[in-house]
């Protein structure tokens, strides 16, 4: 089974709020997920994203594939890097 780590869409029309989740690749966008790891708002000044880093690591470590956007907001937050730095102890 392929995890990717994405966003999943939520609110309303035209004021969109995502959810950072765990799920199977083959599900649909806005469908079935394994577990949420957090949330990210876009129309907030600055953009407001809140994801818990224990989670994360977790599951990048366990093998899931982060999405390109999803990526960019771990790379913002510092968990990439910390998820790099665990990768070079082994």
């Amino acid at each position: 089974m392929a995890v990717r780590i994405r966003l999943k869409r939520m609110g309303a029309h035209k004021a969109p709020f995502y959810r950072v989740v765990v799920s199977d690749s083959r599900s649909p966008r806005d469908g079935r997920f394994i577990e949420e790891i957090g949330t990210y708002n876009p129309l907030t000044t600055p953009a407001s994203v809140a994801i818990d880093e224990e989670k994360a690591l977790k599951w990048l470590q366990d093998g899931a594939q982060a999405s390109d956007t999803v990526r960019n907001l771990f790379s913002k937050a510092g968990i990439l890097k910390k998820f790099h730095e665990i990768r070079q102890q082994k």
